[in-house]
């Protein structure tokens, strides 16, 4: 028996707004004091993950925020010629105020307005518990990244801007929010408005698969499934929840896979070469998973 048009309508909606709008000018004003120790460094605050990407849901509790610093960048110069990495060397010095003397004054001036509700044992963020009616929050802190396509002069360059950050274990880690973003919302508007209220009904079937201990939640992260919809043509959504969900779901399992490539379109979705890749028999999983659980509803 297949999942019914009200309980996929239901899983459609899009989780809190209000608090996880407050959580984030809250933590927002705290990043951007005047008093911090960064505060004469170029940087830019903002959201990422999938209240920013508009398709948070119920079981989600964090606010996933991002502090970029600019005046500081970390690059990728592999595609230029000889001649233009050269170039680019001869006009490249070395950062004065580095990733980690960001990172531990940002961890500061989070401690000072939260005090013990900041956590920064985590591999990859550092967590704000909630309290006093503000949500949970995730801070990733980075640095601008540059992939370059072309470098003749500082007035004469192509490069991708990202971000990159630094695992617990010192682990680069390259990514490109707000090229997923971008996508996203045109992926949103191509489709009709029908791609964010799909993506958030497979989020809750990843739920209900993880209640049923099917799989668990860490198998199918949201960024992956957001991406895995991206891949799936226009002309799949519409009509109905139901219909939706079917067309998409039966395209990709019979799609070549490999060749998906994530929301950003700066890698393959599938993979184990970065850590902003999903191994394949993840998704194979989650992909059973659904496939089952559709078959099975009672």
């Amino acid at each position: 028996m297949a999942i019914p048009e009200s309980q996929l309508e239901t899983w459609s909606h899009q989780g809190s707004i209000t608090q996880s709008s407050t959580t984030y000018g809250t933590v927002k004003r705290a990043l951007e004091a005047d008093d911090t120790k960064y505060a004469n460094q170029a940087f830019k605050v903002f959201l990422q993950g999938s209240y920013g990407n508009d398709t948070n849901i119920y079981a989600e509790s964090d606010v996933d925020i991002v502090i970029r610093l600019d005046s500081t960048y970390h690059f990728d110069i592999s595609a230029l010629s000889l001649e233009q990495q050269a170039a680019f060397n001869q006009n490249t010095a070395n950062a004065t105020y580095t990733y980690a003397t960001f990172k531990s004054d940002v961890a500061s001036a989070l401690t000072d307005r939260f005090g013990d509700d900041v956590d920064t044992s985590g591999k990859k963020a550092i967590k704000i518990k909630a309290g006093n009616g503000r949500r949970s929050s995730d801070v990733v802190v980075a640095t601008q990244f540059r992939r370059y396509r072309s470098f003749s002069t500082w007035n004469q360059t192509d490069y991708e801007t990202g971000i990159c950050f630094f695992t617990s274990s010192w682990e680069r880690v390259v990514n490109y929010p707000n090229q997923h973003s971008a996508n996203c919302t045109a992926k949103h508007q191509a489709t009709k408005s029908w791609f964010k209220p799909t993506v958030r009904i497979l989020k809750n079937i990843r739920s209900k698969l993880a209640e049923n201990g099917v799989l668990e939640q860490s198998v199918a992260p949201s960024y992956f499934i957001e991406g895995l919809l991206y891949n799936v043509p226009t002309d799949k959504f519409g009509g109905t929840y139901e219909g939706t969900v079917v067309e998409s779901i039966n395209w990709i399992v019979k799609a070549d896979r490999s060749k998906f490539v994530c929301a950003n379109e700066q890698y393959y979705l599938l993979g184990t070469a970065s850590a902003v890749q999903w191994p394949a028999t993840n998704c194979d999983k989650f992909l059973d998973g659904v496939v089952a659980l559709w078959k099975e509803w009672k």
